[in-house]
Formats: structure tokens, C-alpha cells, sequence
């Protein structure tokens, strides 16, 4: 790992699932002088700070003045603080944590020369009838389905108006799924939700299709990326000097009943699925397909994008995370 000496990289959203996975992942490498920026407020989150090494904890509130002639101590900003869900009804606060806060973040990582890497949403690709690619070029034309995917989905064209997007790295994650994410809630994976009922050797529920010319029920596709490999990739740009927008997922598109038989093999149970209607307030917003197109960010990190198998990958979390009840 590149050496940062005493300076600083910044983890927003360092409490959260993906940012702590990237701490875990930092200090496996030997690298502590990380500091974390989040707000704990009165969730479960700072549960996956415990064990981790880091200089400071600061509130995401008054972040920016503490950074108020700091920013010779800071070397890199990892932005993953946001509001994640995508069933988030209250645009004005999306608009306010997940758009103008990444604005104001840029723009003094970018005032003061520094590397910049922050995380987009494969939610800004929308249904995906124009495809998967992380083409800054074809931004204009993406219609996201809801309005996290459009909080995002700003932020990457403020970037690209202001001409910059050659100046940061932007990372359109796909689903993203595995330890550290009980905190989520409804937004957590379905594999969390689901391993209580399969212990108790209860059926597993999946929507039922919402375009049965496309799909049959339980055979909508994602792009499913275990958090390992995720944060391998987000820690792997801080070596190297790669600008521009790219894709973070498996680039394999599983079906939900592949990874609902992949919880009960993991969990040595018999597989029992049934199909249930599709919640109201997820009906034209849900996408039924996603799979990253990832040559771009292979012909940047190589092997490194080699993603642990769909299977493989439930299994480690099952077995080692989620019955043991063990952070990452």
C-alpha cells in the first residue's frame, strides 16, 4: 500500500457498511492514520468502529469547520457518507446529504489538490434500457427511478458541468451486500432479513415479478458484490492516480432465487420460497436488471476485480458474520 506518512484519508461515512468495511480493509493493510466522519447520533452504527484503529471520530455536522486550516494534514478524502435509501420520500434532505454536502466536500478536496474518491449508485442507471456502462459522456441521458438514485445522480453531472470529473474518482456501486450492515434496516440485504426465517426453517418471500414478459417471479437479476471485494477495489484507487467514473460491482447479474438457495445452502436448511406482491411504494421504481459493465475499471486494477463467487460469498457471510453475530 502506497504510504501516506501522517496525512489523513478522510472515510465519510466511516461508521457505515461500506466505509467501515473500508477501514477494516485500510488497517489490515497497516494503515491507521484514518479518520472517521459520520454521525453516530443514536444508531447502532459505531458498533462497527469497535477494533478498528483511527485517529478521531467527527460529527459529519461540524466537519467542515474542523477541516478550517487542516488541510495540509489530509492527503485523501473515501466520501461514502450519504442517506441510502432508496425508498427515502424526503427529497430536500436527500437533496441536502447526498448533493449539496458532496458538493461543498469536492469542492475543497479539489481547492487544495486532493485525491477525491466518492461513491455514485448504479440507482442513477434507472430501469437500465440504456445500458450499464460508466460512459461520463452518456450521464445526460440516465433516468434514475427514484429519488436517491437522482440525489446521486446530480452530484456526477454537477461534476461533469463543472468540468472535474477528471479530477476525482467516482464509483457507481451495484448491490453491494455482507457484514456490518445491521444497522440498515429496511435498506439492509435481503440476506440479513431473511436468515432469521430460514433458521427457523421458514420460507424465504420474494417479489413477485413486475414484468412477467421479462421475468418470471424470483428471476428479476442484480448485480450482487460482496463488501470484501467492494472495498478491496475503493482502496485499491488510493494507490494510484485513475480519474473519472467507474463501475464497482461483480459484473454477473444472479437471480433472487439464486441467492435465496444460497442462504439455505449456507445455512444447511431446505430451500422454501413463495412469491409475494411487490410493495406499493417500490411499484416503477424497483429495477428488475442490473449488471455493471466493468472493463473499464479492469483495464485500471486487473485481477483485483475478480469478485468471490455469489455462493461463496453468502456462505462467508452467513458462517462467519451473521449467525455468529460478528462484525468485520
Amino acid at each position: 500500500m502506497k504510504s501516506y506518512g501522517d496525512q489523513l484519508i478522510v472515510v465519510t461515512g466511516g461508521a457505515g457498511f461500506i466505509g467501515s468495511g473500508v477501514i477494516r480493509h485500510l488497517n489490515d493493510k497497516g494503515i491507521n492514520n484514518i479518520l472517521v466522519v459520520d454521525n453516530l447520533g443514536h444508531s447502532e452504527k459505531w458498533k462497527n468502529l469497535v477494533g478498528k484503529k483511527f485517529v478521531d471520530v467527527i460529527d459529519k455536522g461540524v466537519f467542515f469547520d474542523w477541516l478550517q486550516g487542516k488541510q495540509d494534514l489530509i492527503k485523501a478524502f473515501i466520501h461514502l457518507g450519504a442517506c441510502s435509501s432508496t425508498v427515502e420520500t424526503n427529497a430536500s434532505y436527500l437533496l441536502e446529504n447526498n448533493y449539496h454536502y458532496s458538493i461543498r466536500l469536492a469542492e475543497y478536496a479539489l481547492k487544495h489538490q486532493k485525491r477525491f474518491i466518492y461513491a455514485s449508485s448504479a440507482a442513477t442507471y434507472g430501469d437500465g434500457s440504456l445500458g450499464f456502462m460508466d460512459d461520463e459522456n452518456a450521464l445526460d441521458a440516465l433516468m434514475p427511478l427514484n429519488m436517491y438514485g437522482f440525489s446521486k445522480h446530480l452530484f456526477d453531472l454537477w461534476l461533469k458541468r463543472e468540468d472535474v470529473l477528471k479530477n476525482v474518482v467516482g464509483l457507481k456501486f451495484f448491490n453491494v451486500f455482507g457484514p456490518n450492515e445491521y444497522h440498515k434496516g429496511r435498506m439492509a440485504s435481503m440476506i440479513m432479513h431473511v436468515l432469521p426465517l430460514v433458521l427457523k426453517k421458514e420460507a424465504i418471500r420474494l417479489f413477485k415479478t413486475s414484468d412477467p414478459s421479462r421475468f418470471a417471479d424470483g428471476e428479476q437479476k442484480r448485480d450482487f458484490i460482496y463488501v470484501k471485494d467492494a472495498v478491496r477495489v475503493v482502496c485499491a484507487l488510493l494507490e494510484n492516480d485513475v480519474m473519472g467514473l467507474y463501475n464497482v460491482g461483480s459484473g454477473v447479474a444472479s437471480t433472487w432465487n439464486q441467492v435465496a438457495n444460497s442462504v439455505f445452502k449456507a445455512a444447511n436448511q431446505p430451500a422454501k420460497i413463495e412469491y409475494i406482491d411487490m410493495p406499493p411504494d417500490l411499484i416503477g421504481k424497483y429495477q428488475n436488471y442490473t449488471c455493471a459493465d466493468m472493463h473499464k475499471m479492469k483495464n485500471v486494477l486487473g485481477e483485483l476485480v475478480t469478485c468471490m463467487p455469489i455462493e461463496e460469498s453468502i456462505a462467508d457471510y452467513v458462517k462467519n458474520y451473521l449467525i455468529p453475530g460478528k462484525i468485520w
